[in-house]
């Protein structure tokens, strides 16, 4: 069973039709809307400010999500993909986003939507990354504009993945 604990006084609130593997860990002040998957060792920790969690969004094995003390919460809108072992921390995460595995989106960070984060990119803490655009490196910088391709041929089909492939375990 994964481990899902009340801390100061919030219990997570998730929606009936998500996956939540069995070894994820959520705590605390932790929203996760409808049809979202949170995969081996993900760790969403809401012990010192709040996480909301949209609709369609999966956070793969590994990933991390944390917010900072009385300064930033997170935010993650619908359709997105955190990717294995990424890190989240204190930021917004917009629709239709896709974090690359490995890469980290420091505090008070905002990722418009329909935008990626590669892979291994740092995108350092107050940096805002334009809508339709894809950031990469350390830190991370506007490589180029995203085409209406990558929207739907990865944004969107990664996050369709993830909804087939939390179907295919038991939710016994």
């Amino acid at each position: 069973m994964p481990l899902i604990k009340k801390v100061n006084g919030h219990t997570p609130k998730i929606e009936a039709d998500c996956y939540i593997s069995e070894n994820a860990t959520i705590l605390g002040n932790v929203t996760i809307g409808k049809q979202c998957s949170i995969w081996f060792n993900a760790v969403l920790r809401g012990d010192v400010n709040s996480i909301v969690i949209g609709h369609k969004v999966n956070i793969q094995d590994g990933a991390i999500v944390h917010c900072t003390f009385q300064k930033y919460a997170t935010t993650i809108g619908n359709n997105v993909s955190v990717g294995h072992n990424a890190i989240v921390h204190g930021c917004t995460i917009h629709d239709n986003v896709l974090i690359g595995m490995g890469s980290i989106v420091m505090d008070n960070c905002v990722v418009e939507s329909n935008s990626i984060i590669a892979a291994g990119a740092v995108v350092i803490q107050n940096t805002r990354v334009e809508s339709g655009s894809i950031y990469a490196g350390v830190p991370a910088v506007k490589v180029k504009d995203i085409s209406e391709e990558l929207i739907n041929g990865e944004i969107n089909r990664i996050a369709d993945n993830y909804l087939k492939y939390s179907g295919w375990y038991s939710k016994d």
